[in-house]
């Protein structure tokens, strides 16, 4: 008869925890106040940091009356949308993350960009502009809030083979 030796748990050290080394040089409270310090500084500038990204999604959607809408252009147009669905919130205007992120659902489809209804794109630019024009910054203005939930609506029920056919592409 053979003997059986008895299981035996063998944990491996953590060498992860020795790279990173002790837990207080993880989060520096010094270096996140300063950092805050630092933004709120900055935040005088925000609203006009937002006209210029708005002016570079304002040239997108130019280029798309010059040109057609094509991938490039539709392409383009997207990559400022999705810039402005991250620097809204930093920016303190976080509507704009809002509409800009419904923008960014309705582009998401890279291939059907340039079918996507220009009236819904310029929709979502028009208050995106209107939110800055009218420094709304809360993100429970009773307009600002019933203008992105419009917008999130129109394109939760957006059907593409139905807005192909009633396009206006300038």
């Amino acid at each position: 008869m053979t003997s059986v030796k008895p299981s035996q748990n063998i944990t491996p050290p953590n060498l992860l925890k020795a790279r990173l080394g002790p837990k207080s040089s993880l989060f520096n409270a010094d270096a996140l106040a300063k950092a805050e310090a630092a933004l709120k500084e900055l935040s005088s500038n925000f609203a006009q940091w937002m006209s210029d990204e708005i002016a570079k999604l304002d040239a997108a959607r130019a280029k798309i009356t010059e040109q057609g809408f094509n991938q490039e252009t539709a392409d383009q147009l997207y990559v400022h949308a999705h810039d402005l669905k991250g620097l809204g919130a930093t920016y303190e205007f976080p509507l704009i993350t809002r509409v800009a992120a419904s923008l960014c659902a309705l582009m998401s489809e890279r291939d059907q960009r340039p079918s996507l209804p220009l009236t819904l794109i310029d929709a979502h630019i028009d208050a995106i502009r209107a939110i800055v024009r009218d420094e709304i910054r809360d993100p429970q203005h009773p307009i600002g809030n019933r203008l992105a939930s419009a917008l999130e609506a129109s394109v939760a029920d957006y059907a593409p083979t139905e807005a192909r056919s009633s396009s206006t592409a300038p």
